[in-house]
């Protein structure tokens, strides 16, 4: 297929153009470079063996998009672009709201107009809310998101959702996330984040490579073996693998079609910080901290859906999860920047 990848600089959307590219897609590229950079397209090249075509723009960008899609023909877009920082999203709602929102406006709206009619929606598990049922399926009604970072998935997905429900030759594939974490095995990608990380494995690799002085746990009393939060997390190359997975359900004209990428399996905080202390033979330094608002205790996935309809699981554990991350973070300490 011909697929546009927005955001393909970012951090899953590297991954991801990786295993389009090895799986015999053709793939355009447009991103911003607002949350990424594109020494991460120029790793890419180096590791598939040739460089990707590109397009510097902002979804929001009509004339932009326009002439995109008058370039090129595309059987499909897998849309990674927006701004993704949750703590962000609170201190700057508007910000959030018009970029991610207005993004996929222009984005969708273009893809009408040029016959385009395929979308993978890049969502998220925090669409469930505080969960109704653990592991969630995707039968699990969405819940009230705790951030604007997290309404704006909720709201596209209604949006797509009612774009497809207008006119059932759309096919619209939503994605919900679990926690990606890992690196690809190469150590030439991998999570980059800006200023300080809103996530827990950029936090743990910092701390281990000496950028930050200790982890903060926030919350050990929560109902849990522990005290600290469970989450799915699943390995970034896994996740882009059900991507190109996904691609399934619009060859085979689903319509509208909802699958959850996790692995299955709940790990506390302290869980993945002694497996990454275990598998690199390294101590993270970390510091119990009050609970964060709008945290919740448990969140992991029934994944059983994508793999009967798409073929697909998670392949890699939690060892593999800490080891590539700290061999990205090990070989690149101040991450892109050379």
């Amino acid at each position: 297929m011909k697929i546009l990848l927005t955001g393909g600089a970012g951090y899953i959307g590297s991954h991801t153009l990786i295993e389009l590219v090895k799986a015999g897609h053709n793939v355009v590229v447009v991103d911003n470079f607002v949350n990424s950079q594109p020494e991460a397209l120029r790793r890419v090249a180096k590791i598939i063996g040739h460089e990707v075509p590109f397009v510097e723009a902002d979804i929001r960008d009509k004339e932009a998009m326009e002439r995109l899609f008058t370039e090129y023909q595309f059987d499909a877009v897998i849309n990674f672009a927006g701004l993704k920082a949750v703590g962000e999203s609170v201190a700057k709602p508007l910000e959030y709201y018009e970029n991610n929102m207005n993004g996929v406006f222009v984005l969708v709206d273009a893809m009408r107009r040029h016959g385009c009619k395929s979308i993978i929606f890049s969502s998220s598990a925090t669409v469930y809310g505080d969960p109704a049922i653990i592991p969630i399926t995707e039968d699990c009604p969405k819940g009230q998101c705790t951030n604007p970072y997290g309404w704006t998935k909720s709201m596209l997905e209604q949006v797509l959702m009612d774009v497809q429900k207008a006119d059932p030759t759309w096919n619209v594939v939503l994605l919900r996330y679990f926690n990606p974490i890992g690196a690809h095995e190469s150590g030439l990608i991998g999570e980059n984040p800006n200023g300080i990380p809103n996530n827990l494995m950029p936090y743990i690799t910092q701390t281990a490579v000496g950028i930050r002085k200790e982890l903060g746990v926030f919350g050990d009393d929560y109902p849990t073996h522990d005290g600290t939060g469970v989450r799915d997390y699943i390995h970034v190359v896994d996740l882009a693998r059900g991507h190109v997975a996904a691609l399934k359900a619009i060859a085979e004209n689903k319509g509208l079609a909802i699958y959850n990428l996790g692995t299955g399996h709940g790990y506390s905080v302290l869980d993945v910080v002694k497996a990454f202390e275990n598998v690199n033979g390294l101590k993270v330094p970390y510091a119990i901290k009050p609970r964060r608002p709008g945290d919740i205790a448990t969140c992991y996935c029934n994944p059983a859906k994508a793999k009967a309809e798409l073929g697909w699981e998670a392949q890699f554990g939690i060892e593999e999860m800490c080891r590539d991350s700290w061999r990205f973070q090990k070989n690149n300490p101040n991450g892109y920047e050379l």
